[in-house]
């Protein structure tokens, strides 16, 4: 580590006050915001970006959409091994600037890309490399963000504080996708597929810059300080891939086996959802759009609320309670999915609230399985590669499910799937709920 501390090693810097506590509340949750702010409007806007940048009939022409929108996420593993271990050497706050600058500018540049009349092949290829670099970027943002927020929160109120930035997560969702159904509303399909869809992508240059200032005004974490000024007065320097793999390797695949449930169910609901509606359930391309939407805004309300009672109750009730919920009622709730708009929107609010105890628990949970030196390594390695593998994909995954076996459940089944891995991980997840950040939560406490 390259240490600018100078707190003694032994002596705990002083917990930040409640104004420097909000800031970096809202410096980290700025970022994951404009991360699915991206998500919205290119899940909100698929049949456009399809029809403008790649060739073929509509229905091929929306599955290669889909499938670059899953390409992205196959080099977020790689930006996890190059932020993080960064992360854990330089700090976090540095590595935070520099994510949401190459975030915030991929999306912006989508905007910019001349249609597939104009340029052929080049146009699906352009979208292909910005969508890798926003990967690559997301790769660090998101372990970062998590890391940097759960390090500035009391530990007893983790989960409350940790929740919002999974509030940003939904916020930047519901504003992106907002977004793209309003000027669809206001512009017509027509104005929409010429030049309409390119908009919401523009403002993700604006958003950039916000985050970017927020960030530079809050100081490293406390804990990290703490970590820096012991490593300096030891001469040690932060561990490579191969010590985190080798000594970290239960955190790692507890984490990855609970991302696998938590990733497959958020990527159906909110990525997939608009475009399973329209296509599979016969909703107008409107109607699409408002189910999710509804939906975001109730989770949104809640999401407080679950971190909240997770600093009470603790993480691993909360995650059996979502796990069981959606593993015996997703085949139902799709059902009556398909029943019309009314049961649509009914149906995802229930899925969505079953679904915020994982939401609302992640950045009080997982960097919690990891000391501090290697925790931002270790949670963006697992986080990444598992969400690049089952995450990402599940879009293209239950599309593809439902072309091969014409049963519109098939998502639903996935998810089902999805859920007993997460079970399993479960099982040898360590309650992490009032325990510090300054322990190795699976060692055995004395």
């Amino acid at each position: 580590m390259q240490g600018t501390a100078t707190t003694p090693p032994d002596t705990p810097p002083h917990p930040a006050d409640q104004r420097t506590l909000n800031r970096a509340i809202g410096a980290s949750a700025i970022g994951n915001a404009t991360e699915w702010f991206d998500y919205g409007i290119y899940a909100y806007g698929v049949t456009y970006i399809s029809a403008a940048l790649f060739p073929g009939d509509v229905d091929e022409a929306v599955l290669f959409a889909l499938a670059t929108f899953a390409i992205s996420f196959l080099v977020r593993p790689l930006g996890g091994m190059f932020w993080g271990p960064l992360g854990d050497r330089l700090g976090r706050k540095s590595i935070l600037a520099l994510t949401i600058l190459l975030m915030s500018g991929a999306t912006l540049c989508v905007g910019l890309i001349p249609t597939y009349d104009s340029i052929g092949f080049w146009a699906p290829t352009l979208l292909i490399l910005l969508r890798m670099v926003q990967g690559f970027s997301t790769g660090g943002e998101y372990g970062g963000a998590a890391t940097f927020m759960a390090e500035y929160s009391p530990d007893d109120r983790r989960g409350f504080y940790g929740s919002f930035l999974e509030f940003g997560t939904l916020a930047g969702f519901s504003l992106g996708a907002g977004l793209m159904l309003g000027f669809s509303l206001m512009l017509g399909d027509q104005a929409m597929h010429d030049w309409g869809w390119r908009i919401p992508f523009l403002l993700a240059g604006p958003m950039g810059l916000i985050g970017l200032y927020l960030r530079s005004r809050i100081k490293e974490t406390p804990v990290f300080q703490e970590a820096e000024a012991k490593a300096d007065a030891e001469g040690r320097e932060a561990p490579g891939l191969g010590v985190l793999l080798r000594r970290y390797w239960r955190p790692v695949l507890v984490v990855s086996g609970l991302v696998v449930a938590l990733n497959v169910v958020n990527y159906t609901l909110l990525s997939y959802m608009p475009t399973y509606l329209q296509r599979r359930m016969g909703l107008s391309s409107d109607e699409a759009l408002i189910v999710p939407l509804i939906g975001m805004l109730f989770m949104m309300v809640l999401v407080p609320f679950a971190g909240w009672l997770s600093d009470r109750v603790g993480r691993r009730p909360m995650w059996k309670f979502s796990l069981l919920g959606l593993f015996f009622l997703v085949i139902p709730l799709y059902m009556l999915m398909g029943t019309g708009l009314t049961g649509a929107i009914v149906a995802f609010i229930l899925l969505g609230l079953l679904y915020v105890p994982q939401l609302a628990t992640i950045s009080a949970t997982f960097p919690a399985m990891f000391p501090t030196h290697v925790r931002f390594a270790g949670f963006a390695i697992a986080y990444n590669v598992s969400t690049s593998i089952f995450g990402g994909t599940a879009p293209a995954i239950g599309s593809g499910l439902i072309t091969m076996t014409g049963n519109p459940l098939m998502p639903a089944f996935y998810m089902m799937g999805a859920c007993l891995v997460g079970l399993l991980a479960l099982r040898h997840m360590p309650e992490t709920a009032g325990r510090s950040l300054r322990e190795d939560c699976f060692a055995p406490r004395s």
